[in-house]
């Protein structure tokens, strides 16, 4: 039920332990992005300067800061300078839409926030805001300066500050923030420094969008040991190819991400490393994906936690994929019960709802009283005062070695791709069409590893067009939330008691995805992409001035696509070039002919796009 509890300096900030090994280590390289480096002293100076540029306008303990910012060195040093300033960071994704990211800003109450020139046109909300290149103008260190000898310490600053508010999707119709201090997190960096472990030697390639929690893993506990982080840009994220190429660069010996994005890393031909750690989580890790991780790493580790209880809450190596894959045990200063319906701990082997307590327990709900009582409960199970604990929704039971494992859900909150959603969020967002009575969301995994999310629908009368509600949903969802399949229904199946049955939902039929008004691809650049589109996605037939994304396709089956066409011939093709002309048509006349005619591949690369 719980590992024997140690000391976790839970009084300390991440910041400080970071300050801490930037005086062991000054000159060790402390993170790496695109063609910038940083040394640990850089690293603390340039944060440290920023810091007090925060707190000249106004930071101080318990300020809440946005960040809206690409991945970049630029970001880490904010996100340090926020924390050294006493404030708390609230991560604001430049892919999500204007109208998500303007909801956060007022929930949150933020009155500033860290941009860059690029984005500051599109910044969510009435706030003042700091161009992270202003902030950083002049800072370049010329000579060494005298270590952490820059920033006035914050009065009363400790463990019990807020380190950051991360916005998750909620069952209401919108998102919800979940507020963390850093004692949560110095607790599980901690843990994780011991299992699944990490030393100064080590080089981890960080892949995962700030606005995910387990993100915290990949920036902090390099810096907190002495070890490199190396943060991988946007365009990298969901390109096997270019992920495989970071880590031989270089040379990491330590990756994080989600079953998905190990896929695609797969997917692209990834052949592994001697000594290289696996660590996985966010979604089930089935037992074919840990199979072919195995050969390729010296440890597989599965992952488990919810945001609210700090990243991981568990943690299992994985040596063979012979059976189901356990959860694991609890991390250090940690307990998880399995409990029943009626609050009582269930017998090894009986499924029961996974509650979590123990040091890594969030504050909880920004703003949400009620919300948090509801989910925050007290621990009768535990001798400390104010114990809590966090009733996850999770089903779960107990194995006779003492490891837990995963059994689902007890709700209408799913996994797609590593994003955490409650489907109700995906049902509000349709049902405030105008065209639409009402709606029902659900996830299908119509193979291993392609997980798809599909709406089904009733009209208040007459027809709409599926571009219209997808073109609705993405004004107010971010990219993940939005269904690939959608199904208008004459009626919905229905429980006994009146509500809706999802299990009796019909399953999307792929063979219907095809456009109604057929184009036969034309030249042999239309063929191979339009044959290659009917593989990946598993409709009939595609017709040449068909839509990737309209036929069901996704991020993870575009690096299917991309990776089957290069090996074809389309050498210059790359993610950013199928996203910005999905269709057949378009992405034929791009490429030019399955030779490798392409035209300006690289440059086309590396413009925005929305995945």
């Amino acid at each position: 039920m719980s590992r024997p509890q140690q000391s976790a300096a839970l009084d300390r900030r991440v910041d400080q332990l970071i300050s801490e090994q930037a005086c062991r280590t000054p000159e060790a390289v402390a993170a790496v992005c695109g063609s910038r480096t940083l040394r640990y002293r850089e690293l603390e100076q340039l944060s440290d300067r920023v810091a007090a540029r925060l707190q000249a306008a106004g930071v101080a303990p318990g300020t809440l800061v946005g960040i809206h910012l690409d991945r970049s060195l630029d970001m880490l040093i904010a996100l340090l300078a926020v924390m050294k300033a006493g404030g708390a960071y609230v991560p604001l994704d430049p892919d999500f839409p204007y109208e998500r990211l303007g909801y956060m800003v007022e929930d949150a109450g933020l009155h500033m926030l860290i941009t860059q020139s690029r984005l500051a046109a599109s910044s969510p909300g009435q706030c003042t805001q700091l161009l992270v290149e202003q902030l950083l103008a002049d800072q370049v260190c010329v000579e060494p300066e005298p270590m952490c000898s820059v920033m006035p310490e914050c009065t009363n600053a400790g463990g019990s500050d807020l380190i950051y508010v991360l916005y998750t999707s909620g069952s209401t119709g919108r998102p919800k923030g979940v507020a963390l201090e850093h004692r949560n997190v110095v607790n599980f960096l901690l843990s994780m420094q011991c299992e699944p472990g990490m030393t100064s030697h080590d080089r981890l390639l960080a892949v995962t969008t700030l606005s995910f929690d387990i993100a915290g893993l990949e920036l902090y506990l390099p810096l907190i040991i002495g070890a490199m982080v190396i943060i991988a840009e946007r365009d990298d994220l969901a390109d096997g190819s270019r992920l495989a190429e970071l880590l031989e660069r270089h040379q990491a010996t330590v990756m994080q991400a989600t079953p998905s994005t190990w896929r695609v890393l797969l997917e692209s031909g990834w052949a592994g490393a001697p000594g290289f750690k696996v660590v996985c989580g966010g979604e089930v890790l089935p037992r074919e994906l840990a199979a072919s991780l195995l050969p390729r790493c010296a440890q597989l580790w599965n992952m488990y936690g919810p945001t609210e209880t700090a990243i991981w809450s568990t943690a299992h190596r994985v040596v063979d994929a012979d059976t189901a894959i356990p959860i694991g045990r609890p991390i250090m200063n940690t307990v998880v019960y399995v409990l029943d319906k009626s609050g009582r701990l269930s017998p090894t082997g009986i499924p029961g709802e996974i509650h979590i307590g123990g040091a890594g327990v969030a504050r909880g709900y920004l703003n949400r009283p009620e919300l948090t009582q509801q989910k925050f409960l007290p621990d009768p199970f535990s001798s400390a005062f104010g114990g809590r604990m966090y009733r996850t929704g999770d089903l779960g039971r107990y194995l006779a070695n003492g490891t837990l494992e995963y059994r689902g859900r007890i709700d209408n909150q799913v996994k797609v791709r590593g994003y955490r959603i409650e489907l109700g969020e995906v049902e509000s967002a349709l049902d405030s069409h105008p065209a639409v009575k009402q709606s029902v969301a659900t996830v299908f995994e119509t193979q291993p590893g392609d997980t798809r999310l599909v709406a089904y629908f009733l009209l208040q009368a007459g027809e709409v067009a599926v571009s219209e509600l997808r073109a609705h949903l993405e004004k107010c969802l971010p990219h993940y939330m939005i269904p690939q399949h959608f199904l208008a229904m004459a009626a919905f199946p229905l429980t006994p008691n009146g509500k809706v049955d999802r299990a009796q939902l019909p399953a999307p039929d792929l063979s219907e995805r095809s456009t109604a008004s057929h184009i036969a691809p034309r030249t042999d650049a239309e063929m191979a992409i339009a044959e290659v589109f009917r593989d990946v996605l598993g409709v009939e037939q595609v017709s040449a001035d068909a839509s990737f994304f309209d036929l069901g396709g996704h991020s993870i089956l575009a690096t299917r696509v991309v990776a089957v066409l290069r090996a074809r011939g389309f050498s210059g093709i790359g993610l950013r070039m199928l996203f910005e002309f999905p269709t057949v048509m378009a992405l034929a006349a791009k490429v030019g002919s399955a030779s490798g005619d392409v035209l300006a591949g690289a440059g086309i690369e590396r413009e925005e796009f929305e995945f």
